[in-house]
Protein backbone atom coordinates (compact mmCIF):
# COMPACT_ATOMS: atom_id res chain seq x y z
CA UNK A 1 0.00 0.00 0.00
CA UNK A 2 1.41 3.36 -1.05
CA UNK A 3 2.37 5.79 1.70
CA UNK A 4 0.17 8.83 2.14
CA UNK A 5 1.62 12.28 1.61
CA UNK A 6 3.13 13.49 4.90
CA UNK A 7 1.47 16.90 4.60
CA UNK A 8 -1.87 15.18 4.05
CA UNK A 9 -1.26 13.01 7.13
CA UNK A 10 -0.76 16.10 9.29
CA UNK A 11 -3.53 18.07 7.59
CA UNK A 12 -1.10 20.87 6.66
CA UNK A 13 -0.29 22.66 3.41
CA UNK A 14 3.07 22.29 1.70
CA UNK A 15 3.92 25.92 2.40
CA UNK A 16 3.25 25.57 6.14
CA UNK A 17 5.82 27.06 8.52
CA UNK A 18 7.59 25.06 11.24
CA UNK A 19 5.20 26.48 13.85
CA UNK A 20 2.15 25.59 11.72
CA UNK A 21 3.47 22.05 11.23
CA UNK A 22 4.02 21.68 14.97
CA UNK A 23 0.53 22.92 15.71
CA UNK A 24 -1.00 20.53 13.17
CA UNK A 25 1.04 17.64 14.59
CA UNK A 26 -0.03 18.33 18.16
CA UNK A 27 -3.67 18.48 17.14
CA UNK A 28 -3.47 15.19 15.21
CA UNK A 29 -1.45 13.46 17.95
CA UNK A 30 -4.02 14.36 20.60
CA UNK A 31 -6.89 13.39 18.30
CA UNK A 32 -5.44 9.98 17.40
CA UNK A 33 -3.78 9.02 20.67
CA UNK A 34 -4.59 5.34 21.39
CA UNK A 35 -5.64 6.11 24.94
CA UNK A 36 -8.43 8.28 23.58
CA UNK A 37 -9.46 5.82 20.87
CA UNK A 38 -9.80 2.48 22.62
CA UNK A 39 -12.69 1.54 20.30
CA UNK A 40 -10.77 2.39 17.12
CA UNK A 41 -8.38 -0.40 16.07
CA UNK A 42 -6.82 1.87 13.44
CA UNK A 43 -5.86 4.58 15.94
CA UNK A 44 -2.47 3.10 16.81
CA UNK A 45 -1.43 2.80 13.16
CA UNK A 46 -2.65 6.33 12.40
CA UNK A 47 -0.86 7.64 15.48
CA UNK A 48 2.39 6.05 14.25
CA UNK A 49 1.81 7.55 10.80
CA UNK A 50 1.42 11.05 12.28
CA UNK A 51 4.65 10.68 14.27
CA UNK A 52 6.50 9.36 11.23
CA UNK A 53 5.33 12.32 9.14
CA UNK A 54 6.27 14.91 11.74
CA UNK A 55 9.64 13.24 12.40
CA UNK A 56 10.53 14.03 8.79
CA UNK A 57 8.91 17.43 8.35
CA UNK A 58 10.23 18.93 11.60
CA UNK A 59 13.82 18.37 10.44
CA UNK A 60 14.81 21.06 7.87
CA UNK A 61 17.15 18.74 5.93
CA UNK A 62 14.67 15.84 5.82
CA UNK A 63 11.87 18.22 4.91
CA UNK A 64 13.88 19.70 2.03
CA UNK A 65 14.65 16.20 0.72
CA UNK A 66 11.02 15.13 1.05
CA UNK A 67 9.74 18.27 -0.68
CA UNK A 68 12.03 17.51 -3.62
CA UNK A 69 11.92 13.71 -3.92
CA UNK A 70 8.93 12.63 -1.86
CA UNK A 71 9.07 9.24 -0.10
CA UNK A 72 11.83 8.14 -2.46
CA UNK A 73 14.24 10.37 -0.54
CA UNK A 74 14.18 7.91 2.38
CA UNK A 75 14.27 4.59 0.64
CA UNK A 76 16.97 2.37 2.07
CA UNK A 77 16.40 3.28 5.73
CA UNK A 78 17.75 6.82 5.57
CA UNK A 79 14.85 8.51 7.27
CA UNK A 80 11.27 8.34 8.44
CA UNK A 81 9.89 6.08 5.67
CA UNK A 82 11.04 2.48 5.60
CA UNK A 83 14.02 1.99 7.91
CA UNK A 84 14.25 1.10 11.57
CA UNK A 85 15.21 4.68 12.42
CA UNK A 86 12.02 6.30 11.16
CA UNK A 87 9.50 3.44 10.98
CA UNK A 88 7.42 1.83 13.75
CA UNK A 89 7.95 -1.86 13.26
CA UNK A 90 7.60 -2.98 16.87
CA UNK A 91 6.43 -2.14 20.37
CA UNK A 92 9.74 -0.56 21.26
CA UNK A 93 9.45 1.91 18.36
CA UNK A 94 5.89 2.80 19.33
CA UNK A 95 6.92 3.34 22.95
CA UNK A 96 9.73 5.61 21.81
CA UNK A 97 7.33 7.55 19.61
CA UNK A 98 4.87 7.93 22.48
CA UNK A 99 7.67 9.16 24.74
CA UNK A 100 8.63 11.75 22.13
CA UNK A 101 5.10 13.00 21.60
CA UNK A 102 4.47 13.12 25.36
CA UNK A 103 7.64 15.15 25.76
CA UNK A 104 6.73 17.47 22.88
CA UNK A 105 3.17 17.96 24.09
CA UNK A 106 3.70 18.34 27.81
CA UNK A 107 7.39 19.07 28.32
CA UNK A 108 6.97 22.83 28.18
CA UNK A 109 4.22 22.73 30.81
CA UNK A 110 5.77 20.21 33.18
CA UNK A 111 9.27 21.63 33.04
CA UNK A 112 10.44 18.51 31.23
CA UNK A 113 12.08 17.94 27.92
CA UNK A 114 15.66 17.24 27.08
CA UNK A 115 18.06 19.29 29.11
CA UNK A 116 15.59 19.90 31.94
CA UNK A 117 17.99 18.33 34.42
CA UNK A 118 20.63 20.87 33.51
CA UNK A 119 18.17 23.70 34.11
CA UNK A 120 17.18 22.37 37.54
CA UNK A 121 20.68 22.02 38.94
CA UNK A 122 20.66 25.56 40.32
CA UNK A 123 17.31 26.69 41.65
CA UNK A 124 16.20 30.29 42.04
CA UNK A 125 15.50 31.42 45.58
CA UNK A 126 11.96 32.19 46.71
CA UNK A 127 10.53 35.70 46.71
CA UNK A 128 9.77 37.17 50.13
CA UNK A 129 6.99 39.47 51.34
CA UNK A 130 7.37 42.03 54.12
CA UNK A 131 4.45 44.09 55.48
CA UNK A 132 5.61 47.56 56.55
CA UNK A 133 3.42 50.04 58.44
CA UNK A 134 4.12 53.77 58.16
CA UNK A 135 2.42 56.88 59.56
CA UNK A 136 0.53 59.32 57.37
CA UNK A 137 3.24 61.92 58.05
CA UNK A 138 5.90 59.46 56.80
CA UNK A 139 3.79 58.72 53.73
CA UNK A 140 3.58 62.48 53.09
CA UNK A 141 7.30 63.23 53.37
CA UNK A 142 8.88 59.90 52.44
CA UNK A 143 11.14 58.12 54.88
CA UNK A 144 14.05 55.70 55.12
CA UNK A 145 13.30 52.61 57.21
CA UNK A 146 15.58 49.85 58.48
CA UNK A 147 13.87 46.46 58.50
CA UNK A 148 15.02 43.03 59.70
CA UNK A 149 14.24 40.28 57.22
CA UNK A 150 14.62 36.60 58.16
CA UNK A 151 15.74 34.82 55.01
CA UNK A 152 18.01 32.18 53.53
CA UNK A 153 21.41 33.52 52.45
CA UNK A 154 24.31 31.90 50.61
CA UNK A 155 26.43 29.73 52.91
CA UNK A 156 29.84 31.27 53.58
CA UNK A 157 31.39 27.85 54.19
CA UNK A 158 30.77 26.52 50.68
CA UNK A 159 30.05 29.78 48.83
CA UNK A 160 26.62 28.49 47.89
CA UNK A 161 27.72 25.27 46.12
CA UNK A 162 26.63 22.93 48.93
CA UNK A 163 29.95 21.05 48.80
CA UNK A 164 32.64 21.14 51.47
CA UNK A 165 35.23 23.82 50.72
CA UNK A 166 33.22 25.18 47.81
CA UNK A 167 33.92 22.23 45.51
CA UNK A 168 31.76 21.92 42.41
CA UNK A 169 29.05 19.22 42.38
CA UNK A 170 29.58 16.18 40.13
CA UNK A 171 27.26 14.79 37.47
CA UNK A 172 24.76 12.25 38.80
CA UNK A 173 25.80 8.75 37.60
CA UNK A 174 22.22 7.44 37.59
CA UNK A 175 20.69 9.94 35.15
CA UNK A 176 23.90 11.26 33.56
CA UNK A 177 22.94 14.79 34.53
CA UNK A 178 19.45 14.73 32.98
CA UNK A 179 17.62 14.73 36.31
CA UNK A 180 15.20 12.07 35.00
CA UNK A 181 15.21 8.36 34.36
CA UNK A 182 13.04 6.34 31.97
CA UNK A 183 11.48 2.94 32.49
CA UNK A 184 9.80 0.73 29.86
CA UNK A 185 6.29 -0.47 30.74
CA UNK A 186 4.76 -2.34 27.82
CA UNK A 187 3.89 0.13 25.08
CA UNK A 188 4.83 3.10 27.21
CA UNK A 189 8.00 4.74 28.41
CA UNK A 190 7.51 6.28 31.83
CA UNK A 191 9.74 9.17 32.82
CA UNK A 192 10.38 9.84 36.50
CA UNK A 193 12.50 12.19 38.59
CA UNK A 194 15.88 10.65 39.28
CA UNK A 195 15.79 9.14 42.82
CA UNK A 196 19.53 9.62 43.31
CA UNK A 197 19.81 13.37 42.72
CA UNK A 198 16.11 14.31 43.15
CA UNK A 199 16.02 15.85 39.70
CA UNK A 200 18.99 18.20 40.06
CA UNK A 201 21.27 16.23 37.73
CA UNK A 202 24.17 16.71 40.14
CA UNK A 203 25.45 15.26 43.37
CA UNK A 204 27.53 16.61 46.20
CA UNK A 205 30.15 14.09 47.28
CA UNK A 206 31.10 15.85 50.50
CA UNK A 207 28.20 18.00 51.74
CA UNK A 208 29.08 21.20 53.52
CA UNK A 209 28.92 20.72 57.30
CA UNK A 210 27.45 24.18 57.84
CA UNK A 211 24.48 24.05 55.45
CA UNK A 212 24.15 20.27 55.02
CA UNK A 213 24.59 20.52 51.24
CA UNK A 214 21.79 23.03 50.62
CA UNK A 215 24.17 25.89 49.83
CA UNK A 216 22.25 28.34 52.04
CA UNK A 217 21.55 29.03 55.70
CA UNK A 218 18.89 30.93 57.65
CA UNK A 219 19.95 34.37 58.82
CA UNK A 220 18.36 37.71 59.72
CA UNK A 221 19.39 40.64 57.57
CA UNK A 222 19.03 44.37 58.24
CA UNK A 223 17.99 46.26 55.11
CA UNK A 224 17.59 49.99 54.57
CA UNK A 225 14.47 50.78 52.54
CA UNK A 226 13.60 54.13 50.97
CA UNK A 227 9.85 54.77 51.18
CA UNK A 228 8.96 57.43 48.58
CA UNK A 229 6.56 60.27 49.34
CA UNK A 230 2.97 59.59 48.31
CA UNK A 231 2.76 55.87 49.15
CA UNK A 232 -0.60 54.56 50.28
CA UNK A 233 -1.96 51.30 51.63
CA UNK A 234 -1.36 48.59 49.03
CA UNK A 235 1.71 50.19 47.45
CA UNK A 236 4.26 47.51 46.59
CA UNK A 237 8.01 48.12 46.53
CA UNK A 238 10.28 45.52 44.87
CA UNK A 239 13.87 45.04 46.00
CA UNK A 240 15.52 42.88 43.36
CA UNK A 241 17.88 40.20 44.65
CA UNK A 242 16.96 40.68 48.32
CA UNK A 243 14.86 37.53 48.68
CA UNK A 244 16.01 34.04 49.57
CA UNK A 245 19.30 32.73 48.22
CA UNK A 246 19.04 30.11 45.49
CA UNK A 247 19.92 26.46 45.96
CA UNK A 248 23.44 25.45 44.91
CA UNK A 249 24.40 28.82 43.57
CA UNK A 250 21.07 29.63 41.93
CA UNK A 251 19.94 33.26 41.54
CA UNK A 252 18.48 35.06 44.55
CA UNK A 253 14.77 35.83 44.74
CA UNK A 254 13.25 39.27 45.24
CA UNK A 255 11.82 41.02 48.30
CA UNK A 256 8.40 42.66 47.98
CA UNK A 257 7.48 45.26 50.59
CA UNK A 258 3.76 45.97 50.97
CA UNK A 259 2.93 49.31 52.55
CA UNK A 260 0.15 49.91 55.07
CA UNK A 261 -0.51 53.53 56.11
CA UNK A 262 -1.84 53.82 59.65
CA UNK A 263 -5.04 55.69 60.45
CA UNK A 264 -4.49 59.28 61.59
CA UNK A 265 -6.27 60.85 64.61
CA UNK A 266 -7.13 64.02 62.63
CA UNK A 267 -6.79 63.51 58.89
CA UNK A 268 -8.67 61.07 56.68
CA UNK A 269 -7.24 60.23 53.29
CA UNK A 270 -8.99 59.78 49.95
CA UNK A 271 -6.35 59.25 47.27
CA UNK A 272 -4.42 62.51 47.01
CA UNK A 273 -6.91 64.50 49.10
CA UNK A 274 -7.06 64.87 52.88
CA UNK A 275 -10.19 65.59 54.89
CA UNK A 276 -11.14 66.46 58.45
CA UNK A 277 -14.07 67.99 60.35
CA UNK A 278 -13.55 71.07 62.50
CA UNK A 279 -16.04 72.20 65.19
CA UNK A 280 -16.91 75.92 65.26
CA UNK A 281 -18.89 77.79 67.93
CA UNK A 282 -22.49 78.66 67.13
CA UNK A 283 -21.66 82.35 67.38
CA UNK A 284 -18.78 82.07 64.88
CA UNK A 285 -20.95 80.14 62.45
CA UNK A 286 -23.69 82.78 62.77
CA UNK A 287 -21.58 85.95 62.59
CA UNK A 288 -18.59 84.65 60.65
CA UNK A 289 -14.99 84.60 61.74
CA UNK A 290 -11.81 82.53 61.45
CA UNK A 291 -10.60 79.14 62.65
CA UNK A 292 -7.02 77.90 62.79
CA UNK A 293 -6.52 74.43 61.28
CA UNK A 294 -3.50 72.10 61.02
CA UNK A 295 -1.91 70.87 57.79
CA UNK A 296 -0.19 67.53 57.23
CA UNK A 297 3.23 69.17 56.87
CA UNK A 298 3.00 70.39 60.49
CA UNK A 299 1.97 73.93 59.59
CA UNK A 300 -1.08 76.02 60.45
CA UNK A 301 -3.59 77.82 58.27
CA UNK A 302 -6.34 80.30 59.12
CA UNK A 303 -9.62 79.67 57.37
CA UNK A 304 -12.43 82.22 57.09
CA UNK A 305 -15.88 81.05 58.18
CA UNK A 306 -18.61 82.85 56.20
CA UNK A 307 -21.52 84.32 58.21
CA UNK A 308 -24.50 81.98 58.46
CA UNK A 309 -22.43 78.81 57.91
CA UNK A 310 -24.24 75.54 58.57
CA UNK A 311 -22.96 72.11 59.60
CA UNK A 312 -21.60 70.32 56.54
CA UNK A 313 -20.22 73.36 54.75
CA UNK A 314 -16.88 72.50 53.15
CA UNK A 315 -13.88 74.67 52.41
CA UNK A 316 -10.83 73.73 50.37
CA UNK A 317 -7.13 74.49 50.86
CA UNK A 318 -5.51 73.76 47.50
CA UNK A 319 -2.16 72.00 47.41
CA UNK A 320 -2.32 71.00 51.09
CA UNK A 321 -3.09 67.32 50.48
CA UNK A 322 -0.85 64.33 49.68
CA UNK A 323 1.78 64.29 46.93
CA UNK A 324 1.34 61.89 44.04
CA UNK A 325 3.69 58.92 44.10
CA UNK A 326 6.80 59.70 42.01
CA UNK A 327 5.58 63.19 41.17
CA UNK A 328 2.52 64.32 39.27
CA UNK A 329 0.82 66.85 41.49
CA UNK A 330 -0.49 67.38 45.00
CA UNK A 331 -3.99 66.92 46.39
CA UNK A 332 -6.11 69.34 48.43
CA UNK A 333 -7.18 69.60 52.07
CA UNK A 334 -10.96 69.60 52.54
CA UNK A 335 -12.36 71.07 55.76
CA UNK A 336 -15.95 70.42 56.84
CA UNK A 337 -17.57 72.66 59.46
CA UNK A 338 -19.51 71.21 62.39
CA UNK A 339 -21.55 73.89 64.17
CA UNK A 340 -21.34 73.13 67.88
CA UNK A 341 -24.26 73.79 70.25
CA UNK A 342 -23.12 75.03 73.68
CA UNK A 343 -23.76 72.79 76.70
CA UNK A 344 -23.93 73.31 80.49
CA UNK A 345 -25.44 76.80 80.15
CA UNK A 346 -25.50 79.22 83.08
CA UNK A 347 -28.70 81.00 84.09
CA UNK A 348 -27.49 84.20 82.45
CA UNK A 349 -26.67 82.38 79.19
CA UNK A 350 -30.12 80.81 79.13
CA UNK A 351 -31.71 84.22 79.72
CA UNK A 352 -29.77 85.73 76.83
CA UNK A 353 -30.63 82.85 74.52
CA UNK A 354 -34.35 83.16 75.26
CA UNK A 355 -34.14 86.87 74.49
CA UNK A 356 -32.22 86.05 71.29
CA UNK A 357 -34.85 83.49 70.33
CA UNK A 358 -37.63 86.10 70.50
CA UNK A 359 -35.64 88.42 68.27
CA UNK A 360 -34.66 85.80 65.67
CA UNK A 361 -37.93 84.39 64.40
CA UNK A 362 -37.12 85.53 60.88
CA UNK A 363 -33.47 84.40 61.01
CA UNK A 364 -34.09 80.69 60.50
CA UNK A 365 -35.13 80.31 56.84
CA UNK A 366 -34.50 76.56 56.65
CA UNK A 367 -36.56 75.83 59.78
CA UNK A 368 -39.38 78.16 58.63
CA UNK A 369 -39.50 76.43 55.25
CA UNK A 370 -39.57 72.97 56.78
CA UNK A 371 -42.34 73.65 59.28
CA UNK A 372 -44.39 75.42 56.60
CA UNK A 373 -44.28 72.18 54.58
CA UNK A 374 -45.23 70.18 57.68
CA UNK A 375 -48.28 72.42 58.30
CA UNK A 376 -49.42 71.99 54.69
CA UNK A 377 -49.02 68.21 55.05
CA UNK A 378 -51.19 68.10 58.17
CA UNK A 379 -53.84 70.37 56.62
CA UNK A 380 -53.96 68.08 53.62
CA UNK A 381 -54.47 65.03 55.83
CA UNK A 382 -57.45 66.71 57.57
CA UNK A 383 -59.11 67.46 54.22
Amino acid sequence: MAKRDYYEVLGASRGASAEELKKAYRQKAKELHPDRNADNPQAEAQFKEVNEAYDVLKDPEKKAAYDRYGHAAFEGGMGGGGGQRGGFSGNGDFASAFSDVFEDLFGDFMGGGRGAGARSRAQRGSDLRYNLRVTLEEAFKGVQKTINVPASVACDGCHGTGAEGGAEPVTCPTCSGMGKVRAQQGFFTVERTCPTCNGTGQMVKNPCKICGGAGRVEKDRALSVNIPAGVETGTRIRLAGEGEAGLRGGPTGDLYIFIEVRDHPIFQRDGLHLFFRVPVPMTTAAMGGEVEVPTIDGGRSRVKVPPGSQTGKQMRLRGKGMPALRGGGVGDLLIELVVETPVNLTARQKELLREFEKLSEENNPEANSFFSKVKSFWDGMKN
